[in-house]
């Protein structure tokens, strides 16, 4: 009989602890973060969009996001996975590195926009990997757009060529992609709640 390596119990104290240990060392990145959120307001000020360039948890988190930014902080966000027809229609006409790209091309990015990467590894030209997410970094970077991210890898293209990124420290390799996603999440929020101009309905109520 095969038995559990470990109890859940176990397994759910080491995830919380590898958590607070990601959090603590995540503190001597609040300089970078103070940066993002700035480049991200004067973007609004000046009326320029936020777009958000991820794939699954990153793809997810940044839909999260730019409903929240757009609705609380009135930030012309925009997620580049979330219009189906579109996404699948460049897919399957142009390929799937080339779905960012196109997006943005057709958008007319420009100098007063901000493109925000969400990924775990942040792209690897070398490798081949998430070249979806480099193409968009590299247009934006050549057209002077400010690039954000966060990211789990230092190594990444994202982490080498973005003006500002937080990158998740590594506690344990199998759980990269859960803290990484995970404390997307949470940043993400920090910046609504920092750059809100508008309360939730819920928020506003009193006990």
């Amino acid at each position: 009989m095969i038995r559990p390596l470990t109890t859940g119990e176990h397994f759910f104290r080491e995830c919380f602890f590898e958590m607070k240990k990601v959090a603590e060392e995540l503190m001597d990145q609040v300089e970078t973060l103070d940066k993002i959120t700035g480049i991200i307001r004067k973007s609004r000020d000046e009326g320029g969009r936020l777009f958000f360039c991820g794939v699954g948890g990153g793809a997810g988190n940044g839909t999260h996001a730019a409903g929240d930014l757009f609705k609380s902080c009135s930030v012309k966000a925009i997620c580049l996975t979330d219009n189906v027809p579109t996404l699948t229609a460049i897919t399957n006409d142009e390929g799937w590195s080339e779905v960012f790209l196109s997006q943005l091309v057709n958008w007319d990015m420009n100098i007063k926009d901000v493109l925000f990467v969400l990924s775990v590894g942040g792209g690897d030209e070398v490798r081949n990997i998430s070249s979806n997410i480099v193409k968009a970094v590299r247009l934006a970077k050549g057209m002077g757009t400010k690039v954000v991210g966060i990211v789990g890898r230092k190594e990444g293209f994202t982490a080498k060529n973005a003006d500002a990124v937080i990158i998740v420290p590594l506690i344990k390799a199998a759980h990269m992609t859960m803290h990484t996603e995970g404390m997307q999440a949470y940043i993400l929020h920090f910046i609504t709640e920092f750059l809100r101009l508008r309360g939730a309905k819920w928020e506003s109520q009193e006990k």
